[in-house]
């Protein structure tokens, strides 16, 4: 009882600052600095401090800001007309269409990119005003967009797993591992009910394209070239053990570098806009994470995670149930945070039930990102509903409604991972990594 008193008074207190507009990563200082206060007589400025400086410089932290520089440069070049180009020819005799170029072209690009909104953006200038031009159904265009978007947040370099290994200090490099497969499946599940759906509706009454020869397909894929080499050299040289997350992420601003400036759009001004963009986003996630890193000595020190986890073991909850209260739990709370502060702000409690029932980290860390990438398509606070919204003009209601079958497939995706957690833990188990 004594512990729910006290999560009830955190919660209040985080909901009052939050509900003041005040920044995520200022409030769960706040929280922190008034439990603190509350529960210790320690001196809250000097721990404030060194907990500030400890979480800011760690050096796993440094590939999250190179790996979002090499998504805004990227965002910047040519890289969504060309992909465009490269997968059409390939994907206008499936079942369902050029659509498929939503879902690929969302795969290909979350693989230099590790960000959910960056992907949706980038993919979304390509193909929207394309698929619309061809007469495609606008609720497949927008739900196949707003749902493969998220796999920017599992396919790596992620975002997420990067905040994520470094919160529960995991290795980034295994992480990055345990989330190919499943963000390969994922899009496999979403081309499948792509595919289903344009077999039984009949308002699927899109164009006809022009028959290409496999020799002109072929040619046409000579645009997908340089990503793909950019690709190989970020994956490929954790894969062959060369490099760690932090040395590929270095290795992918060159290359992406390189690459803007062959396809010459590489200016000063596209230079200097991506810099100041990572740098935004970099100095926003820094703020969540040191707030979060505070917020977990904090909580630490009333003893509430231990006590949350000894209660979940007295209720012997068996390890499916517990996912379950997890995944209900994590849903309901990204109606209303977005994923990275979801993560960072709930691990402190959340580690030792999980540790205590044997759930491998991990395997853990690909769950959260599945349920994660959920609340991107949720309403009210579904990130990418607000960047559809923008790209789009449509009315929320209406997009949430053309996502919600892509949430209900994410949730199947779960259970796919409860069911088969081979398929998050066999690569990171059985390849050869750098350190770190």
């Amino acid at each position: 009882m004594e512990n729910l008193s006290v999560i009830l008074l955190f919660l209040f207190v985080l909901f009052v600052l939050l509900g003041s507009g005040i920044w995520v990563g200022l409030a769960l200082l706040g929280v922190a600095w008034f439990g603190m206060t509350l529960f210790t007589t320690r001196p809250v400025g000097d721990v404030m401090l060194t907990v500030i400086w400890s979480s800011s410089s760690s050096w796993t932290l440094t590939a999250l800001p190179l790996f979002i520089w090499m998504g805004e440069i990227l965002f910047r070049t040519r890289l969504s007309e060309d992909m465009f180009r490269g997968l059409a020819p390939w994907m206008a005799r499936l079942p369902g269409g050029l659509v498929h170029t939503n879902i690929v072209g969302c795969t290909v690009f979350a693989a230099v990119s590790g960000s959910s909104a960056a992907t949706l953006t980038t993919v979304g200038k390509m193909s929207i005003p394309e698929l619309r031009r061809r007469n495609y159904p606008e609720t497949m265009i927008i739900g196949t967009l707003a749902g493969a978007a998220t796999l920017g947040l599992m396919i790596p370099p992620s975002l997420i797993l990067i905040v994520y290994g470094v919160t529960m200090n995991e290795s980034i490099s295994k992480l990055f591992f345990a989330g190919i497969l499943p963000g390969l499946f994922l899009a496999a599940m979403l081309m499948a009910y792509l595919a289903v759906y344009s077999k039984l509706s009949k308002n699927w009454h899109p164009d006809e394209e022009p028959r290409l020869t496999f020799a002109q397909k072929v040619a046409n894929s000579r645009f997908l070239i340089p990503v793909l080499i950019l690709i190989f050299v970020v994956i490929g040289s954790m894969y062959l053990g060369f490099a760690t997350a932090t040395e590929a992420a270095a290795f992918g601003v060159i290359g992406s570098l390189v690459l803007a400036a062959t396809q010459g759009s590489l200016s000063w001004k596209t230079f200097a806009a991506s810099l100041m963009g990572a740098t935004r986003t970099s100095a926003m996630i820094a703020l969540i994470l040191a707030g979060a890193a505070f917020l977990s000595l904090a909580m630490g020190f009333t003893g509430l995670p231990r006590g949350l986890a000894d209660v979940i073991a007295n209720m012997e909850l068996t390890k499916f149930e517990l996912l379950m209260v997890l995944l209900v739990f994590y849903i309901i709370l990204g109606m209303f945070l977005d994923g990275i502060s979801s993560v960072v702000l709930t691990m402190a409690v959340v580690e030792p039930m999980i540790l205590q029932a044997g759930i491998d980290v991990i395997w853990f860390g690909i769950f959260i990102v599945v349920v994660v990438e959920m609340a991107q398509i949720t309403p009210p606070i579904g990130f990418n509903l607000f960047v559809l919204q923008g790209m789009t003009d449509h009315e929320m209601g209406f997009i949430a409604k053309a996502a919600f079958p892509m949430f209900l497939i994410m949730v199947v995706m779960v259970f796919v991972l409860i069911f088969f957690p081979e398929l998050a833990t066999w690569l990171p188990d059985n390849i050869r990594q750098g350190p770190g």
